[in-house]
């Protein structure tokens, strides 16, 4: 939120200076991001200087470049190299001096003393975009002819008053400080507890006529009064439209809004005034002379301010008309009821909408608006009259606006003050610091918080209603400790604590260990959005009815919570093979969603993924692709420093990939890996070979947790392995191979791996390679070559025969 340090002053007057108030305003929660002054004249325009050019020669190695001789009325002839197309002899043009550090978009840069081909340059000469002042760049700024050299150019270049902007990183629960007033408010109450002089100048309306203007020629009816407790309006004759008054415009560039007309502009001024939202209809266009508050039914459509017809979805609060809607209460407001040039008669809207409703009804249309920021996180509904009223007699003075009406106030439920109960004894509980209890009363008297009565150190208080934020005794610590200042709770020299040992290791040490292992082998890590979008449970193949859908999703890009870390991290490679990095490795730690009969699940796991060259191109070694067996022998490696043992492997059944595996320990799946399906990936925009990994980290953790030694002699009989390179079918997934060999019928096959798949050029078209290893043990013999020649026969011919599979 941007304020403006002028206006600020118009509610609080304190002697401290600029950089104070911002340090106090960030110690009250209220943290100051960022201060630049707004008018006047840069600080850096000091040391540019007003230079006649004496002469302008062809630099003599440079085409395009000049060496220049400046007059900067120092008596002396200063000489700048300058590629301007414009620079001529006679000119007065700006210089930049040596030691100037003027803005770019790149950061602060500083002239220096340079040798620019050869030839020796002390300053530059500026353009308009160079000296921040305009955005011409075609070439150097002229200068009226009549200037005298040396004259700074902070003094032909002043945009006025010198204000200053202060950003504030708000905060969503400080809504009492959306607003010069707020801010000021909470401002002299952290000064005035901390003993510094501070004036607090509330707002004047006192002004406001007494008289009966008679009824409003709008009639209103509020339907809905939940969704607006409180709603107000009156009625304006003989308002001209046109240009604001300079101050008002400058106060509303300085936060950086551009101003549009005086009507406009009133109502944006109040707005960052006192934080409340106003809205002005043009009273001639309110068909049936009737405001009806209420909400329409779904499908209804509305056209708004922006030309953009909208589909109500129908629990968005509606301003009508006796015929159809006019605005999107406290969010965006509509074409065909707005002020033009031609107005002259309005009906200015003040009221207190319901956060929650506003929230929904901005959010089901992607609108973010100044109005509905406020009003989504709670207004004060007690300022709904005054902020009407000060707008009314800014309409009066700047418009020549007549008031035609009384102002019309429907508030058939006032909002009251929260009650909330506070044990002095709870606040050093909390704090660890005793305060003085006439401190404590001191910093609730200045937050405008009423003490009722005082019982054996129980406070009963009123916090007023715009605090939304405090509705419970520890918000009210809180509260007591940001006025009373951070900074003023000493650190003790000695912390006492029992130390008890955790058996288990943490799992964020052991996340950190691993993503350091990967980290060594060449990969980088991504972070993706856990919200992803919905076409994907189209592309990828998810099971049908579990993902989990966004009710309010704040676009299509985001509308379901996503099933996998698959579809991240290919947007992740696409996006860098799209910049020409086509050798990608990454990996995401992040969790995953899905509902099950109405029962929604999330699990964290690892992803990986890796593509294109498996190493970088270098004189010590070929460059090579990623295989398939690069990829396993990474994830075995984590299972290895996890300490996990892997007691089968099975291939996965998962349609996003070509062909794959699944770990498998105990009864527990730890994850999959394998080559990604290719039209899949295509569809994503990756057209080279990608390999992917998910591994179930919450099963990780468990393992790596809980290990229950085991001791189990190691035979005595040796094993062995014997490997088998098989041409098959391009069409033939590894699960096929795996479940054939897992029929035959023999105890002394101990284990079956895929180790490589390779498809490529250098195979007969519609072929793919598998490279197998199999384990060959018996418990209670050494085994023969016949022996293991035999089943390894048996297992040849059955893959020829039911796969047509050829040995490589």
């Amino acid at each position: 939120m941007k304020i403006s340090y002028n206006w600020l002053k118009t509610y609080i007057d304190t002697n401290i200076s600029l950089d104070e108030i911002s340090a106090t305003l960030t110690s009250t929660g209220l943290e100051v991001e960022g201060v630049e002054q707004v008018g006047g004249a840069k600080p850096y325009l000091d040391t540019v200087l007003v230079g006649k050019v004496l002469s302008a020669v062809p630099h003599p190695n440079a085409d395009k470049l000049k060496v220049t001789k400046i007059d900067l009325g120092d008596g002396q002839e200063t000489q700048i190299v300058c590629g301007a197309p414009n620079v001529a002899v006679g000119q007065n043009v700006p210089v930049a001096t040596v030691g100037t550090i003027l803005p770019s978009s790149e950061g602060e840069f500083k002239i220096k003393k340079a040798k620019i081909r050869g030839e020796e340059s002390f300053g530059m000469i500026c353009s308009e975009v160079e000296l921040g002042i305009g955005t011409d760049n075609s070439g150097i700024l002229v200068l009226p002819e009549d200037l005298k050299p040396g004259t700074p150019a902070s003094q032909l270049f002043n945009d006025g008053e010198i204000d200053y902007e202060i950003e504030i990183g708000l905060t969503p629960n400080r809504a009492d400080a959306m607003s010069h007033f707020g801010v000021a408010r909470d401002l002299h109450a952290a000064l005035k507890t901390r003993d510094i002089t501070s004036t607090f100048k509330t707002y004047d309306i006192s002004n406001y006529p007494t008289t009966d203007f008679g009824q409003n020629p709008i009639s209103i009816e509020v339907k809905d009064t939940e969704a607006a407790p409180r709603y107000a309006g009156v009625y304006l004759k003989n308002v001209k439209v046109a240009e604001s008054p300079d101050w008002l415009k400058n106060r509303l560039k300085v936060i950086g809004l551009s101003p549009i007309n005086n009507v406009v502009d009133i109502t944006n001024y109040i707005l960052h005034d006192l934080g409340q939202p106003l809205h002005a209809f043009d009273a001639d266009k309110i068909e049936g002379n009737k405001v009806i508050v209420q909400k329409l039914a779904e499908g209804t459509k509305f056209t708004t301010l922006d030309g953009v017809e909208r589909t109500l979805k129908g629990y968005e609060l509606m301003i009508c008309n006796e015929n159809s809607p006019m605005c999107i209460a406290g969010v965006f407001g509509g074409k065909e009821s707005g002020v033009s040039d031609s107005t002259t008669n309005i009906f200015l809207e003040s009221a207190y909408f319901e956060p929650v409703t506003i929230r929904k009804g901005a959010k089901a249309h992607a609108l973010n608006t100044d109005a509905s920021f406020r009003f989504e996180r709670g207004i004060d509904p007690n300022t709904t009259i005054d902020a009407l009223k000060k707008a009314v007699l800014m309409f009066v003075e700047i418009t020549g606006a007549e008031i035609a009406s009384n102002i019309d106030d429907i508030y058939p439920n006032p909002i009251q003050n929260f009650n909330v109960k506070l044990r002095l004894s709870k606040v050093v509980e909390l704090l660890g610091v005793e305060i003085a209890e006439d401190k404590i009363k001191a910093i609730l008297k200045n937050l405008e918080i009423k003490i009722l009565s005082e019982n054996d150190g129980v406070l009963d208080l009123e916090v007023p209603a715009y605090r939304v934020d405090v509705q419970r005794d520890v918000d009210l610590i809180e509260d007591i400790l940001r006025i009373y200042g951070y900074d003023n709770i000493e650190i003790p020299s000695k912390f006492s604590f029992s130390y008890v040992p955790n058996q288990k290791v943490s799992p964020d040490k052991i996340e950190d260990f691993i993503a350091r292992q990967l980290i060594s082998f060449g990969f980088n890590e991504a972070m993706n959005n856990s919200l992803t979008k919905k076409e994907y449970e189209e592309i990828f193949f998810y099971p049908a009815g579990e993902s989990v859908a966004m009710l309010n999703p704040l676009s299509a890009d985001l509308a379901v919570m996503r099933r996998t870390l698959l579809n991240g991290l290919l947007e992740n490679v696409a996006f860098n093979i799209n910049r020409r990095n086509t050798d990608v490795k990454l990996f995401e730690f992040g969790k995953i969603y899905r509902k099950i009969d109405d029962i929604y699940e999330e699990n964290k796991c690892l992803g990986i993924v890796v593509s294109g060259n498996f190493n970088a191109e270098s004189w010590t070694g070929n460059v090579r692709k990623v295989a398939f067996s690069d990829l396993k022998g990474l994830v075995q490696q984590i299972f290895v420093r996890l300490d996990i043992q892997i007691t089968d492997e099975k291939p996965a059944n998962d349609d996003n990939f070509l062909d794959g595996i699944e770990f498998i320990s105990g009864k527990k799946s730890l994850g999959k890996l394998g080559i990604i399906n290719k039209k899949l990936a295509k569809k994503l925009g990756v057209n080279q070979d990608t390999f992917f990994a998910q591994l179930n980290w919450d099963a990780l953790l468990e393992l790596t947790n809980n290990h229950d030694l085991k001791y189990q002699e190691i035979s005595k009989f040796p094993g062995s392995r014997r490997d088998l390179a098989l041409l098959i079918d391009s069409t033939v997934k590894y699960e096929e191979l795996y479940k054939a060999t897992k029929e035959v019928k023999t105890n002394l096959l101990k284990a079956v791996n895929l180790f490589d798949v390779y498809e490529g050029d250098k195979l007969p078209a519609g072929k793919k390679s598998y490279a197998l290893s199999f384990t060959i043990q018996d418990e209670t013999k050494t085994l023969s070559d016949q022996e293991i020649d035999g089943l390894m026969n048996k297992l040849i011919k059955l893959y020829q025969e039911k796969f047509s599979a050829e040995l490589r």
